[in-house]
């Protein structure tokens, strides 16, 4: 393969190094506090509807105009919630063209059919060279500035190299890969299995039990991501593996809090007013395991989940249904 000119690329670098963050939760500012860092001063603007006054971070600019916020940047990314996704592409749609590249960091699939999030950026905008954020990052150590990794998916490779240039730095390190599909199925189903792994733990299951759980959980996750057309090595690497231990290890996550609180036999309304935070899985648990059904993806996790863990079954009830399950040949 003909290599690129070294100076190409120092010029695509350096027009890359531009960023708008469109969101202004908690992940959109630690995205934001990270750009900055990598990008410098005035390099980055943050579209957001809220009164950042008291902490918008250093070197970032936040602007209320969508429009503003597209001309300021080549390079835009997406962090909000999945289900305001596709009013928020259509918005920007009137702003962008098909230069631009649209990047997002949401951890979610809309309607029956799991819609990406890159497949509504290309129904809502000119734009069809999109990307996607994922992986073991934290919004609290992007925030504080602590060392960090973040994967970076796009079929387009410009794509993955603007957001190494603008995002990587001594303190974030970012992965690229091509496999976009299976990233943001990876973010995705992890957000599902950290709420699973939360119900185990807060049942006291023995830590034997929640390994198996979690490399049963992440072969099965692997397949469903595959039958969508990603790559199955995705899941066990940084975007599966990676981003499940790190979200398991926050005691205060909101799909930890769910999962305890439904093993404590609350109804799912109370489970989720609990934790004070929209959580995606909840919705989006039925809707995998009807999804693979479908498809005749063996999912029996997800079902156990489905019918059990978000319908209220007893917990005892689904232990007896997984630890009976057919021995598959391959442990």
């Amino acid at each position: 393969m003909r290599r690129r000119p070294r100076a190409w690329y120092f010029r695509l670098m350096g027009s890359a190094r531009r960023v708008a963050i469109i969101g202004g939760g908690a992940w959109g500012l630690a995205l934001a506090t990270a750009a900055a860092a990598a990008c410098g001063e005035g390099e980055v603007v943050l579209f957001s509807r809220r009164d950042h006054a008291s902490d918008t971070p250093r070197g970032v600019r936040v602007v209320h105009d969508l429009a503003e916020a597209a001309r300021h940047a080549r390079l835009i990314v997406l962090a909000v919630p999945t289900a305001a996704c596709r009013t928020v592409a259509r918005a920007l749609g009137d702003h962008i063209d098909g230069s631009h590249y649209v990047v997002h960091g949401v951890r979610g699939l809309e309607g029956e059919d799991l819609a990406t999030v890159s497949e509504i950026v290309r129904d809502e905008t000119p734009s069809h060279r999109t990307g996607a954020l994922g992986g073991p990052a934290l919004a609290q150590d992007l925030a504080a500035g602590r060392p960090s990794v973040l994967v970076t998916g796009s079929r387009f490779p410009e794509v993955n190299e603007a957001v190494v240039g603008a995002f990587g730095s001594p303190t974030l390190r970012v992965y690229p890969t091509r496999d976009l599909l299976g990233l943001e199925w990876a973010s995705a189903l992890v957000g599902c299995l950290t709420l699973a792994v939360g119900y185990a733990q807060a049942l006291k299951m023995s830590p034997g039990l929640v390994a198996a759980l979690i490399s049963r959980a992440i072969g099965e996750a692997s397949r469903i991501a595959a039958a969508a057309g990603g790559e199955e090595k995705t899941l066990l690497g940084l975007a599966g593996y990676g981003d499940l231990l790190a979200s398991i290890a926050q005691a205060e996550r909101p799909e930890i809090l769910v999962g305890a609180a439904l093993a404590k036999g609350l109804p799912r309304a109370e489970a989720v007013k609990a934790s004070g935070l929209r959580v995606e899985a909840v919705e989006l648990i039925p809707r995998v395991s009807h999804w693979a059904e479908a498809r005749g993806v063996r999912a029996p996790i997800f079902r156990a989940l489905a019918s059990g863990v978000v319908e209220g079954r007893k917990a005892d009830a689904i232990l007896l249904e997984l630890m009976t399950l057919p021995v598959e040949l391959d442990a």
